[in-house]
């Protein structure tokens, strides 16, 4: 019977293994795709009037993107002018051209120009994300303390910009004997956590991590550390990631998730 029992948890263990594998074999591939991060090429930041921005090597013009008012439209070589929507937009626009790409981005009062090529030095030679090896003790079911009204907390991005989120609640949790807990952002059908811990600038990104979670079930929060990731700054210095919190900022050493990239 022992045996039994004993082969059944390692049973149960192999498969939350593979599943935690297959979910980073996942995020791999969007991170190597056309659209994600390692394709960024670019990002310029508008002035009021018109703005020729400064295309990287290789890559087509464009035309002028002019700004006023909050609204932008691109003037391109040929053809007739184009209204493009920010990224804040539910429908934003993209403007393709040979392989590189432009899109609008609005972060706090600046708005910028953000350029994808998807054949980027970066992708072909990116080597890959590491990651700490998996441990099921990192799936930490944490007590969730909901707020009567989200109410709303300051995020800081590595541009400067602060930003006002909805926080529905708080996720506590035991770790090694203490007593932590993460305050997330609301983010559609999911909680977004922006932490950083004792690992934080050693074995994994100095500007923190992201985790998110399923939204509470029975009071319960399920943190699985085991999927933190970095944030795309981690690969590329065209992003505007946010930073975690200081009220996220934990003392333990989480050595689960994604480690740090190599220089780039």
């Amino acid at each position: 019977m022992l045996s039994f029992i004993l082969a059944l948890l390692l049973a149960m263990g192999s498969d939350y293994k593979s599943e935690i594998e297959k979910w980073r074999a996942a995020e791999e591939a969007s991170m190597r795709s056309e659209t994600g991060w390692l394709t960024l090429a670019g990002l310029e930041w508008l002035s009021e009037g018109e703005n020729r921005v400064a295309m990287p090597k290789g890559a087509p013009d464009f035309g002028v993107f002019e700004l006023r008012g909050g609204k932008i439209t691109l003037h391109p070589p040929n053809g007739a002018p184009v209204e493009m929507r920010a990224d804040s937009s539910a429908n934003p626009t993209v403007i393709v051209r040979d392989g590189y790409s432009v899109t609008v981005i609005a972060r706090g009062k600046r708005t910028g120009i953000r350029i994808r090529n998807k054949n980027s030095p970066a992708l072909r030679e990116f080597p890959g994300m590491k990651w700490f090896p998996v441990r099921e003790d990192y799936r930490i079911v944490a007590r969730w303390e909901a707020y009567e009204q989200p109410k709303m907390i300051s995020i800081v991005n590595v541009l400067g910009d602060v930003s006002q989120e909805r926080s529905p609640g708080r996720a506590w949790f035991e770790f090694q004997g203490k007593r932590y807990s993460l305050e997330p952002v609301e983010s559609g059908r999911s909680l977004f956590f922006i932490f950083a811990d004792g690992t934080s600038g050693k074995e994994t990104y100095g500007g923190g991590r992201f985790l998110y979670a399923d939204k509470p079930t029975d009071g319960n929060v399920i943190l699985d550390f085991n999927k933190a990731v970095n944030p795309p700054c981690a690969v590329t210095a065209f992003a505007t990631c946010p930073l975690p919190p200081s009220q996220n900022r934990l003392t333990a050493r989480i050595e689960a998730g994604e480690l740090a990239p190599p220089p780039h």
